[in-house]
Parts: C-alpha cells; sequence; structure tokens
C-alpha cells in the first residue's frame, strides 16, 4: 500500500472516532440514566423499550387503559419527586429512541389527578415528542389526600415534573428541548394555569 493510501485511510480512520466521540458525548445511554442525580429527585427505572413491547403497569386508580403495540422504541424513565418531606410526586418520562422532533409535550391529568396518564404518553411518543406525565403526589380519583396535607395540595401540579423531564431529556440527547408544550383537558386547564401564574 502506497505511503498516500495510508495517510488517506488513517485520516478517515481518525475522522470517524472523532464522530463518534462526538456523538457519544452529545447525549447518555438509556439505562445510564438511572444514576442522573437531580434536585429532589430519585430515578427508579431508566430502560429502553424495544417497539410494541410497552405494557401498561397495574395502577391502583387509571382513567384508562391504552394499547401500546404500535409505539416506536423509546427510553423510559420513572422516578419520584419529593421537593418537601411529605410529597411523593410519581413520574415518567419517554423519549423517542429516533427520530425526536426536539419537542417537549407535558401531559395533564383529568379530574382529581392521582395516576400516570400512560395512554396520553404513548399517543404523543408516537408522534416523535419527549414526553412526561406524573400523579402529581398522591393515588386517587379524589380530594381525600388533602386535608392535612398542605404540601400535596402545592404537589397537585405539574411543575416539578417539568423541570425534571427536561433535565432529564437534555441529558438522554446532549440538548434541551427547542419548543416545549402543554396539554389535555379537564383538570389539565387548572394544572395549566396554576403553572403560568406561578412560573411566568
Amino acid at each position: 500500500m502506497d505511503e498516500k493510501r495510508v495517510r488517506f485511510l488513517t485520516r478517515a480512520f481518525i475522522m470517524m472516532f472523532a464522530s463518534v466521540s462526538v456523538a457519544m458525548a452529545a447525549g447518555a445511554d438509556c439505562g445510564s440514566l438511572s444514576g442522573l442525580k437531580l434536585p429532589h429527585t430519585t430515578i427508579t427505572l431508566s430502560q429502553s423499550v424495544v417497539p410494541g413491547a410497552f405494557t401498561q403497569p397495574p395502577e391502583r386508580f387509571a382513567m384508562t387503559n391504552g394499547t401500546y403495540d404500535k409505539l416506536p422504541a423509546f427510553c423510559r424513565v420513572a422516578g419520584v419527586l419529593k421537593p418537601t418531606a411529605d410529597s411523593n410526586i410519581r413520574f415518567e418520562v419517554w423519549m423517542p429512541a429516533e427520530n425526536w422532533n426536539q419537542k417537549f409535550e407535558g401531559i395533564g391529568n383529568g379530574g382529581f389527578a392521582g395516576y400516570l396518564p400512560f395512554p396520553d404518553l404513548g399517543s404523543q411518543l408516537a408522534l416523535n415528542y419527549a414526553v412526561a406525565g406524573t400523579d402529581t403526589g398522591h393515588v386517587g380519583g379524589d380530594a381525600s389526600w388533602a386535608p392535612g396535607h398542605p404540601d400535596k395540595t402545592i404537589d397537585f401540579a405539574i411543575h416539578e415534573t417539568a423541570v425534571a423531564a427536561k433535565a432529564i431529556i437534555k441529558a438522554f440527547y446532549g440538548e434541551a428541548p427547542k419548543y416545549s408544550y402543554f396539554s389535555s383537558c379537564s383538570n389539565e386547564g387548572r394544572q395549566a394555569l396554576m403553572e403560568a401564574q406561578r412560573y411566568p
């Protein structure tokens, strides 16, 4: 092999490894997100889900069950937020493994919340959004959890989840979402107004 060809192949080899290094530096492997450190956040699950393999976990209270056989591959991160000693806010963040549209969508809850909105997470993930949902810190479809728990009443919102979700998304993709949205109906109007008023 002549010297010119050796130099060419050497340069190509170096450029290939440089591009791989940049790609690896740009984001994290899904499984490694279990070690991500965020304020008052415990990540309980970080796993890659292959297309169509998600099964909705049992919930003590759930609005609906979804169908997930057409979902693309995604990174699923679940955790608990405890901004106060009386807080226990469960949340999930789902991020497309490919073709992310660089948008984040927070999913709200109907009624008194108290459940993780799995079907809505799935419908927006299928549109290539990175999505997050929460039970807003309690379980159940009424307000029996509220008396004597002022911190849980404050937690009955979506802000803590949105902050954690954006940090997880940035860690996974290596960049923050370019646009962020919040959607749903019913109680979600109250959630959206609380967010706008408290965090304009």
